[in-house]
């Protein structure tokens, strides 16, 4: 996340310290930079140049660590410290103050290549920072060993014997391998303080140093055998292996600095090979600053390999997991198989979609016999038509999973074939689509049902057209009434598609087909709660449209004091009964010749609902008795309740 940053917001987020704290920052530096050069100066070279100066490492290390911000306080505090451990010797003012103009140049300098070629935030976990920071410690040292080769000319208070390349060569020598070995520890317990490791690393980071120290101190004290150096690589080499790949980076600086401060140590203070009087000191100092540069670098080439690969190998899992998630969400499985051999892998996701146990597998004969046995044919003929010619195919079949269960699988893959044209293996991905055929099918059904039902209303247009026809003398009275019976099937309709043809209320229908006439003194509706179903209503739509039609224009609806009652009910057999009456209307009688709608009342229930009618006509208004055998009926609470 933090590399994703612009490099202006990460420097301020990470570089920055906050302003209260930046005295305390060039404090800390100073201290650390006084007590390591402190012991430097012990050691010195015959023209006066400390042999070993990791006080450089320490101003390196913290301005490296904490950027720009913090340049003030750590320049500061070099220049103090340089200047108090020099005066404290036998260096003059003048040549105090030209070594802490180069000590403190040379860590800025040094920071700032970093900075430009790599970034505000360097990391030892990767082996190109930690290349930069080795070729940055070398310019800087370089460039800073030039006047400091000035000074010891110039400014210091005893003549300096030999030749001025040797002067320069200490100096660069001594500071870069302190900036070296401190400042990468520096860095890396910078970076330890803001992403702490797991407890366990850090247990086991410092068990490995122990048991590296330990090692250290022996190899150290060994007398100055050839034997020496071999045991010197066959004991250190396993420790900081171990620490290399298991530890983060910040342990593998913390053991070429425990391994460094060692060797510095024992050949300050004359302990061991490394402090033999009977060697020259010219020899000594070269095979210490051998052996630790040569550790060191073997250290952070080691952690920042080790480290990427841990890298690497997290990001492909995250990449794997996400894999897998995306197959199991998509229900697909990833496949590759081997005719040759019949050897077959799946992804971790193909127990789930197949119905397998977890960790479970099939062969390709086992994954073979659960096909259905209708599509086998097919798919072993797609399988032998693979070539270089045709190396893909895509083909769907039925597969029946351990449990019983059958599934739609559709397989997409492609030939692997070798230099001769041989069929090597085949790849690709397996898809469950058993939720998308389900609704092909149902879809399909639905196209089916709609179809039969367009037909029959259609059909019914069509009868009820020539009737119509038939029974109006003049074409308005055709219009009018074809037109108020296909709006009685269109009312029909309309509440079908409401409630999604699971049923229809026949209050709704009743009171839909009495609307145009209806108030609340001339008419009365009453009965239980019943649904019909899409057949039933549609005719009984179109029968109660008849009566409704004729007592408009000849019985209680045709006057203001008509009155038309419609009640039902249910009885324990499943009978519904409607009774239709009207009454206090103008005076009616039976027609003499029987018209449509008469007899599409007689006769369109018992024909299409196996059904009864008693049509009278009474003089105080015409009655008109309903019965149909219903199966069981869900009710309108029922119907408003499902999905």
């Amino acid at each position: 996340m933090l590399m994703t940053l612009t490099p202006e917001v990460r420097r301020r987020t990470l570089a920055v310290p906050k302003t209260p704290w930046l005295g305390w920052i060039g404090v800390a530096v100073g201290l650390a930079y006084f007590l390591a050069a402190k012991l430097s100066l012990v050691l010195l070279a015959p023209d006066g140049v400390a042999l070993f100066w990791p006080a450089a490492g320490v101003s390196a290390g913290a301005l490296i660590a904490l950027g720009r911000g913090a340049r003030l306080p750590v320049v500061g505090g070099t220049l103090i410290a340089v200047i108090t451990a020099n005066l404290q010797g036998d260096r003059t003012v003048w040549g105090a103050c030209s070594f802490a103009l180069c000590d403190a140049g040379e860590t800025v300098f040094a920071a700032w290549l970093i900075e430009r070629y790599i970034g505000p935030v360097i990391c030892l976990g990767r082996l190109r920072d930690v290349a930069g920071f080795l070729t940055a410690a070398i310019a800087a040292t370089a460039a800073s060993g030039v006047g400091g080769m000035v000074g010891y000319k110039l400014l210091h208070s005893h003549a300096v014997a030999g030749p001025v390349w040797t002067t320069w060569l200490h100096w660069f020598a001594s500071d870069a391998i302190g900036m070296i070995i401190v400042a990468p520890l520096v860095i890396g317990i910078a970076q330890t303080l803001r992403a702490h490791p797991p407890r366990h690393e850090i247990t086991e980071g410092m068990a490995a140093l122990s048991v590296l120290t330990i090692v250290t101190a022996v190899i150290v004290s060994l007398p100055p055998e050839p034997w020496a150096m071999v045991g010197l690589v066959a004991l250190l080499f396993p420790a900081l292996l171990w620490i290399a790949a298991r530890c983060h980076p910040v342990f593998a600086a913390a053991a070429a600095f425990i391994h460094s401060l060692t060797i510095v140590w024992a050949i300050t203070f004359g302990y061991g090979h490394f402090g033999d009087p009977a060697l020259s000191l010219d020899g000594r100092v070269l095979s210490a600053q051998s052996a630790i540069v040569g550790f060191a670098l073997c250290a952070y080439v080691l952690a920042a390999l080790f480290a990427e690969r841990r890298q690497h190998e997290a990001a492909i899992e995250e990449s794997e997991a996400r894999l897998q998630e995306a197959l199991t969400a998509g229900a697909v499985t990833a496949f590759e198989w081997n005719p040759r051999c019949s050897e077959s892998q799946r992804s971790e996701n193909a127990a789930q979609i197949l119905g397998l146990a977890p960790g479970k597998s099939l062969s390709p004969a086992e994954f073979f016999s659960r096909i259905h046995p209708d599509d086998r044919p097919a798919f072993s003929a797609r399988i032998r038509r693979v070539n270089v010619d045709r190396p893909s195919y895509t083909i769907s079949f039925r597969f029946i999973r351990p449990d019983g269960r059958e599934v739609w699988l559709e397989e997409t893959a492609r030939g692997v074939f070798d230099a001769s044209g041989r069929l090597v293996r085949i790849k690709g991905l397996t898809c469950d689509i058993t939720q998308r055929r389900r609704v092909e099918e149902r879809q399909d059904l639905l196209i089916a049902e709609l179809n039969h039902r367009v037909k029959n209303v259609l059909a019914r247009v069509a009868v009820v057209s020539m009737h119509t026809r038939q029974s109006n003398k003049t074409m308005d009275d055709f219009v009018r009434a074809l037109d108020g019976r296909i709006q009685s099937m269109a009312a029909a309709h309309a509440l079908l598609s409401r409630s999604h043809w699971y049923g229809v209320s026949l209050t709704d229908l009743i009171r839909r087909q009495l609307a145009p006439y209806a108030t609340d003194s001339n008419t009365r509706i009453n009965g239980p709660d019943v649904m019909l179903s899409a057949i039933e209503t549609q005719a009984l739509a179109m029968v109660i449209h008849e009566l409704v039609t004729n007592a408009a224009k000849y019985g209680a609806l045709s006057s203001p004091a008509g009155r038309v009652s419609v009640s039902w009910h249910l009885d324990d057999s499943e009978i519904l009964t409607i009774t239709w009456r009207e009454c206090d209307g103008p005076p009616v009688a039976a027609p003499v010749h029987g018209s449509y709608g008469s007899s599409l009342i007689r006769d369109l229930i018992p024909h299409e609902l196996d059904g009864a009618v008693d049509l009278t006509f009474p003089s105080e208004g015409a009655c008109c008795k309903i019965t149909i055998p219903l199966e069981r009926r869900e009710s309108v609470a029922e119907v408003q309740q499902r999905p």
